[in-house]
C-alpha cells in the first residue's frame, strides 16, 4: 500500500553542498545554513549536513563516488527520506542519485519552488508558481513520474506532477503555453491598475527574504500584511496608500530575493518585479543582525541591476537593530574587533553606510521609526514637487 505523506509529517532530511575554488569553505557553509533555513521553512526535518571539496562537479552524481558511499551509509543507518542538494541538478544527475540512494532527491531550485507553492495565496501568485514548476518539471518528466508512482506528495512534489497523464511532454508544453497567456492577461491588468493609481509617488520595499519588509509595511501603513520569521513569507506584491503629514504615496511590499534564485521564478514573477521597475523610490531593507547582511545587500543590488532598476533613487534601511549583538570591550582588550562588538555609531561611519542614504531602525520595537518616516517623507515630498508641481498644496 502506497504511503501518502501528509502536511503534518516531517520527512527526515540531510543537506549536501560542495566546496570549490570559486565557492570557498566559508561561503559553502553560509549557503548550507541558508539551505537549512529553506528546508525548515518547507517543513523538512534536517538531521545533518554533508559537504565535499571538489575541483570539478561530477556530471553523473554531482559529488564524488566516495562521498556518495558515505552519504548512502548514513541514509541507510538513519532511514533518511529526503536528500537536498544546494545547487540545481541536471535531470541525469537526479536520476543517477535516486538510483544510488533509493530515496527522494531534491535540489535547491525544487525546494524553493515547493516553498513558493505552499505560500502562494492569490490566483496571480498561484499561476506564477505553477508556471515556474512546469518549466522546472519539463526536462525531468521521466524521473518525476517514476518517483511519483512509488510515493505521492511530500516536499518537492507539490502541485504539478501529481495528476497522472500531465507528465506527457506535449501536455506540459500546452500547459506552459496556457499559463504564459494567463500571466500576460494578468500583467496587462496589473499595468492598467498601476496607471490608474493617480498622481502619487510609488515607493517599493525591496530586500533579501526575511529582513522585515512586511513588518515595516504593517508599521507605516497600519495594514495587516502577513509577516513571519520564515523565508518567502510574502509572495504577492501588496500595495497600500500611505499618508505622512498629509502627503499620500503608494507603498508596495515585494517578494524577497535570495542567493541562487531560480531563473524560472524570475521569469514567472515578472509582473511582481514590474512593481520595482516602475517604482519612483526604492527602500532597500537589510537585516543588520544577520552575519552575511553585506552579501545579502550585494545579491539584491545585482538582482535590481539585472531587471534594469539600478539607477532608481534608493534609501538603505538597516532593520533589526534590536537583534544586533553588541559586546562592550575593555580599553585594555587588544583582541581584534568582531562584528558583534561594533557599535551602531561605528556602523554608520563604515563604507557601506556612506554609499547611499541609510537609516538604522527596528520595525519590531519601533526604534528610530520617526527618523524612517521623516526621511521617506522628505524624499517623497521632493519627488512629488518635481513630478506634480500643481499638487503641492497637499503639504
Amino acid at each position: 500500500m502506497t504511503h501518502i505523506i501528509t502536511e503534518t509529517e516531517q520527512e527526515s532530511t540531510i543537506l549536501v553542498g560542495i566546496i570549490t575554488l570559486e565557492q570557498k569553505e566559508k561561503k559553502s557553509q553560509e549557503y548550507l545554513e541558508e539551505l537549512h533555513f529553506l528546508a525548515e521553512t518547507a517543513g523538512l526535518d534536517v538531521r545533518t549536513t554533508f559537504s565535499q571539496k571538489i575541483s570539478n562537479i561530477n556530471p553523473k552524481t554531482y559529488i564524488g563516488s566516495g562521498k556518495v558511499q558515505e552519504i548512502l551509509n548514513y541514509v541507510i543507518e538513519h532511514s533518511i527520506q529526503v536528500i537536498v542538494f544546494d545547487d540545481e541538478l541536471s535531470p541525469s544527475q537526479l536520476r543517477n542519485l535516486e538510483r544510488e540512494f533509493k530515496c527522494k532527491i531534491i535540489d535547491r531550485t525544487n525546494l524553493i519552488l515547493d516553498i513558493f507553492a505552499q505560500r502562494a495565496q492569490t490566483a496571480h501568485a498561484k499561476v506564477q508558481v505553477e508556471l515556474a514548476q512546469y518549466q522546472y518539471l519539463l526536462p525531468r518528466l521521466t524521473r518525476m513520474w517514476t518517483h511519483l508512482e512509488r510515493q505521492k506528495g511530500g516536499i518537492g512534489l507539490r502541485g504539478p506532477g501529481e495528476t497522472e497523464i500531465e507528465t506527457d511532454r506535449r501536455v506540459i508544453r500546452d500547459k506552459i503555453s496556457l499559463l504564459k497567456k494567463q500571466l500576460k492577461k494578468i500583467d496587462v491588468q496589473k499595468t492598467t491598475q498601476r496607471k490608474n493609481r493617480g498622481n502619487m509617488i510609488r515607493v517599493a520595499l525591496i530586500g533579501y527574504t526575511n529582513v522585515g519588509k512586511s513588518t515595516i509595511m504593517n508599521l507605516i501603513s497600519k495594514s495587516d500584511v502577513f509577516a513571519e520569521n520564515k523565508l518567502f513569507a510574502t509572495l504577492d506584491t501588496t500595495v497600500r496608500k500611505v499618508v505622512i503629514d498629509n502627503l499620500p504615496f503608494l507603498l508596495s511590499d515585494t517578494v524577497g530575493f535570495i542567493r541562487k534564485l531560480p531563473t524560472h521564478l524570475i521569469e514567472s514573477f515578472k509582473s511582481t518585479l514590474d512593481e520595482v521597475r516602475e517604482a519612483d523610490l526604492l527602500l532597500h531593507v537589510a537585516d543588520i543582525s544577520h552575519p552575511q547582511f553585506e552579501d545579502h545587500i550585494a545579491v539584491v543590488n545585482q538582482t535590481i541591476a539585472d531587471i534594469g532598476a539600478a539607477e532608481k533613487p534608493m534609501i538603505q534601511i538597516f532593520n533589526k537593530t534590536d537583534a544586533f549583538t553588541h559586546i562592550e570591550k575593555d580599553e585594555d582588550d587588544l583582541t581584534p574587533k568582531e562584528r558583534e562588538n561594533i557599535s551602531l555609531e561605528e556602523f554608520k561611519s563604515m563604507y557601506f553606510a556612506q554609499k547611499t542614504p541609510c537609516i538604522f531602525m527596528s520595525a519590531k520595537t519601533k526604534d528610530n521609526i520617526e527618523t524612517f518616516r521623516e526621511t521617506v517623507y522628505e524624499k517623497v515630498k521632493e519627488m512629488h514637487a518635481i513630478r506634480y508641481p500643481y499638487n503641492n498644496f497637499l503639504y
